[in-house]
């Protein structure tokens, strides 16, 4: 094999490499994986950062890209570090969610439910409202600009080929999962306050007036409540938000940090 076809088997080798961080980053990421968006798009999208970084990076160490296993190898790892950033900021902000889940079954909206797309599943309709929330805070804040940033921190980082395949990833996620929810329960925490309260006094008052039919009371006044609480936990999420996330970030950025493999 002359020089020139291994400098070319080599470039091609990194930029496959390449696509296939960028292009797990962007399947999984919040804005990029959306169904909104077309897939001939998002392909473009891919392609095109994946031509402007490849010619900026190298695989390191050197190895022989003509190896299948040595390749598949190289490209799981890269797919793996786009994922668990990509997808790793999209479990932290599914589980607000948990907020409108919470908000709904206390005030007794649970029932009306909505198609979501990206889950492919129903969920409550203040569940969908808190997700669009998250999503316009997370544009508002430059989380896309934040996400893109993040990927070409990790070519510092974790050059083509230095990504290990290690547990550290799954520890990375199952934290981001108990944070998204620990966010969850913090942004319903003032709902949930007022709809416990509202349900004990009316229990207290069906227990002293009976004649009242608490049901049909009891109904009216939790949807009212929960339209208050709605704007109250809104206001919570706000709060909330922004330093959570940077700090969902830094996480998924030291993991990366900490999956790098050591030179041989």
């Amino acid at each position: 094999m002359t020089l020139l076809e291994t400098l070319l088997i080599n470039q091609f080798a990194t930029f496959t490499l390449v696509l296939a961080r960028v292009g797990a980053l962007v399947m999984s990421a919040p804005i990029f994986s959306s169904a909104a968006i077309p897939l001939q798009a998002r392909a473009f999208l891919v392609v095109s950062i994946s031509l402007l970084i490849s010619p900026l990076v190298a695989i390191h160490p050197p190895a022989d890209m003509t190896h299948l296993i040595i390749y598949g190898k190289y490209l799981a790892s890269e797919a793996l570090v786009g994922l668990l950033l990509g997808f790793g900021i999209t479990l932290f902000l599914s589980g607000i969610q948990v907020t409108g889940q919470i908000v709904s079954q206390l005030g007794g909206t649970a029932v009306a439910e909505v198609f979501d797309p990206t889950a492919n599943s129903n969920v409550s309709i203040y569940s969908q409202l808190f997700y669009f929330l998250t999503l316009t805070m997370f544009v508002l804040l430059d989380g896309h600009r934040l996400v893109m940033d993040a990927l070409l921190d990790t070519y510092h980082t974790i050059p083509p080929g230095r990504a290990s395949l290690g547990s550290t990833y799954v520890e990375a996620l199952t934290t981001l999962l108990s944070q998204s929810f620990m966010l969850g329960l913090r942004a319903a925490a003032p709902a949930m306050t007022a709809l416990l309260l509202a349900t004990l006094v009316l229990g207290l008052v069906g227990r002293t007036m009976p004649q009242i039919n608490i049901l049909a009371v009891g109904f009216g006044l939790n949807a009212l409540l929960t339209l208050g609480c709605l704007f109250t936990s809104l206001g919570a999420v706000a709060w909330a938000f922004p330093q959570q996330t940077t700090a969902a970030l830094e996480l998924i950025k030291e993991t990366l940090r900490q999956s790098v493999s050591p030179l041989l």
